[in-house]
């Protein structure tokens, strides 16, 4: 019942955001970034993170998950006020970098840190090392998310089927919450969308993604590559694209629309064709997980796959 609530909930509050951002002109002008052609009311994320805070506060609360994991995932409400004020009158770089690294710092203290991690053949277990590596990920999720944010219904499907994909590996009903959030902000964000999500929604998807990664693998090492592959497409993507970009001598902080999934639209696709594309490409990795037991052998064919998907679409855009 509950996942009906937040999901009605998440669709309503969208829509009357959406009227508000119409009504004060809080609209995504068109930049060199800019995937859209015409202004579109943004902000409507504050509905996926409401309707997510409600939803898993009512788990803690009804004893379904565990202080540390509530604890780790409402610290995301730090992350989330910030990038709301920024979505309305952009704050400076600074002070969102300090609002991730305080939601990054306790998000960890909620969870213990990073127990360990799993390289394959040894493991790294030295608390330090380990945390200092979790703090700097949590950091990148929050920024990698948001920079895959470009397209109508891209950011809002690779965030259900993380929720979903975990949700069929591991269980834990707060996946089927996000699922739920997510899923009432999308059918307005579907293309062509009627408001985008806005940095308040992409920041908190990345940090939930970090957070359910480290909980995850402290439960078990191995853990953690389960969903650095469910994540793998957004990623590899953001990963890639940023060291191509330090090759080309470019200043990495200015806006840009090379990533794959942008150049993919520049080539012709349709908004909707890629994200039904990228689904595709996410549920053959979910199948690969299913099917194979070696992690490490999961996570060498499933860097494969997307450097061929890379140079597909390097060949219908070229990555200037």
């Amino acid at each position: 019942m509950i996942y009906i609530i937040v999901l009605v909930c998440s669709f309503i509050l969208t829509y009357f955001v959406k009227e508000f951002a119409l009504k004060k002109s809080l609209v995504a002008e068109i930049n060199e970034r800019s995937s859209h052609t015409v202004p579109t009311p943004h902000g409507g994320g504050i509905a996926i993170a409401l309707t997510w805070f409600g939803g898993i506060t009512y788990l803690y609360i009804t004893n379904v998950i565990e202080f540390s994991l509530y604890g780790a995932l409402l610290s995301g409400v730090i992350i989330s006020v910030i990038s709301y004020v920024d979505d309305l009158i952009e704050l400076s770089p600074k002070i969102r970098l300090l609002a991730q690294a305080l939601t990054a710092f306790f998000g960890l203290y909620f969870l213990g840190g990073l127990h360990e991690i799993n390289l394959f053949f040894f493991q790294i277990d030295y608390v330090y090392f380990t945390n200092i590596f979790a703090f700097f990920m949590i950091i990148w999720f929050i920024n990698l998310y948001n920079f895959l944010d470009g397209i109508d219904g891209y950011a809002g499907s690779e965030a259900i089927f993380i929720a979903l994909g975990a949700y069929t590996l591991f269980g834990g009903e707060h996946f089927l919450v996000l699922a739920a959030a997510v899923l009432g902000f999308l059918l307005w964000n579907w293309h062509k969308a009627k408001i985008f999500m806005g940095d308040v929604g992409s920041t908190l998807l990345g940090y939930n993604v970090a957070i359910f990664t480290i909980y995850y693998a402290n439960e078990h090492s191995s853990n953690f590559w389960i969903f650095i592959l469910l994540f793998s497409l957004f990623w590899f993507d953001a990963t890639l694209t940023l060291l191509r970009r330090y090759k080309n001598g470019e200043k990495l902080s200015q806006a840009h629309k090379k990533h794959t999934y942008q150049r993919l639209v520049q080539s012709g696709w349709r908004h909707d064709k890629v994200v039904l594309a990228s689904i595709l490409v996410n549920l053959f990795i979910l199948s690969l997980i299913y099917i194979i037991d070696s992690t490490a052998l999961l996570l060498f064919i499933t860097l494969i796959l997307l450097f061929f998907i890379v140079k597909f679409v390097d060949k219908k855009k070229e990555f200037e």
